[in-house]
């Protein structure tokens, strides 16, 4: 299946769980997930008409979008790796959405550079909704204290939170504890739901879901 083909089938089964779930119809925004993938493979998915899409790491996406926004205005790209704070200056500079704030740390060199470069990339804040120690996010636990403190200390606006469940583990109770922490923090934003599982994340009330294999196909092991 060409990735143009898949990526019509995505967006279907989006919306068959939009309606299955009783929710509007485009109330969820597919993030093409193009990291590891280089400018030629992301074209056909852009002449297909896709807009949004999602990288893991700052270098990478800043080697290949900039080329394409020069071919085609109008793309949105999310990071949705972790951010260090030396990447700060960079990330605001680049992307219109960053789903992986999770510490002070990253709060407040975001806010510099944000007013720095007069540039608000939207904002989400990353749950480590397994606790997995190898994992990037906040602990569930400490999520809605770390909203409130971005916008009271650090000024800034959080539309949302996003996490990624363990791998092993039902992704339905993490979802589920995501949308709870999101409706506690006041935020309307849920960034769930990849590949195997955004059918499921769109019944718990993602309004994103990161897709990239499904679209894409398999990537290299070493990625």
């Amino acid at each position: 299946m060409s990735s143009a083909a898949a990526l019509a089938a995505i967006k279907d089964r989006i919306a068959t769980a939009e309606r299955d779930a009783g929710r509007p119809a485009g109330s969820v925004t597919l993030i093409a997930v193009s990291k590891t993938f280089g400018v030629e493979e992301i074209r056909p998915v852009i002449a297909a008409g896709q807009r949004v899409f999602g990288e893991n790491r700052v270098q990478e996406a800043d080697a290949k979008f900039p080329i394409l926004r020069a071919e085609t205005p109008g793309l949105e790209v999310h990071l949705i790796g972790p951010l260090q704070s030396n990447k700060a200056r960079e990330a605001v500079a680049l992307f219109d959405v960053i789903h992986t704030v999770d510490r002070d740390k990253i709060a407040a060199a975001l806010a510099s550079e944000m007013a720095r470069q007069d540039r608000r990339p939207r904002l989400f804040v990353q749950v480590n909704t397994g606790e997995e120690a190898q994992k990037a996010g906040i602990a569930p636990a400490e999520a809605v204290a770390f909203v409130e403190r971005c916008r009271t200390v650090h000024g800034l606006a959080i539309e949302g939170l996003m996490c990624i469940p363990p791998v092993d583990d039902n992704p339905s109770l993490h979802f589920a504890l995501l949308d709870e922490l999101a409706a506690r923090a006041g935020v309307p934003g849920r960034s769930m739901g990849m590949s195997a599982d955004f059918e499921t994340a769109i019944r718990h009330g993602a309004t994103h879901v990161r897709v990239g294999s499904a679209i894409f196909g398999g990537r290299p092991s070493q990625a």
